[in-house]
């Protein structure tokens, strides 16, 4: 039997994917928004709708996760070109988190609404900065080591989200709304500063090799 392969994490990429996945997909900020779609169904059903939410959005994580490295070599995208896309879309993301306009859209859902595929599910929790974000970390994993520091780092990060929904309620009465809304400001101050980073490095990267 051949020697096993010397598998070595990356710590730095795992905190760097489960902090920004987890601020991205904000399961605190998003309580008001996930309480208010639910509010037509009884305890038991929102957790089953937390659960439902949580793994829609797992598996179209994951999806991306698996497949982002191909879809970038098919399209023919560089990484910069995709950190420079990924760090404009979180400083959107940020803007919106720290200037909040809120959206009737989504918080419009009608009694027996499968509200946990959309827009729990996806957009919400997958929307684009949290897909954008799964495939810049998978771009920057060399090796198995890297790439399940990865994939680990975004199993947490759905953890800690269907944490988040599951105890939405509890949230609630513990947190005031103005507590909620502090957090989404100092949540989209830190993607905004994730996304500043990702324009930084990639034009780093254009400046030393040119533009590829």
């Amino acid at each position: 039997m051949g020697a096993l392969p010397d598998i070595t994490l990356d710590l730095d990429l795992f905190v760097t994917t489960l902090v920004t996945v987890i601020v991205i997909m904000d399961p605190i900020g998003n309580v008001p928004i996930f309480l208010a779609l639910t509010r037509f169904q009884d305890e038991a059903a929102r957790r089953r709708s937390a659960l439902v939410a949580t793994a829609v959005a797992g598996v179209v994580i994951f999806l991306f996760a698996l497949g982002g490295r191909q879809v970038l070599e098919l399209v023919g995208i560089s990484l910069e070109s995709l950190q420079v896309a990924g760090g404009l879309l979180l400083l959107l993301i940020g803007y919106e988190l720290l200037n909040p306009t809120g959206s009737s859209a989504l918080t419009s859902a009608h009694e027996g609404a499968n509200v946990a595929l959309v827009p729990l599910g996806t957009p919400l929790l997958a929307g684009p900065g949290a897909i954008a974000a799964t495939m810049l970390a998978i771009a920057n994993a060399d090796g198995a080591g890297p790439t399940l520091s990865v994939l680990a780092a975004l199993v947490i990060a759905l953890v800690v989200v269907f944490l988040g929904l599951r105890f939405a309620s509890v949230l609630a009465r513990v947190l005031r709304p103005s507590a909620i809304e502090l957090a989404s400001r100092v949540l989209g101050l830190i993607v905004a500063a994730i996304g500043v980073q990702l324009l930084a490095e990639a034009i780093e990267v254009w400046v030393d090799q040119g533009v590829t």
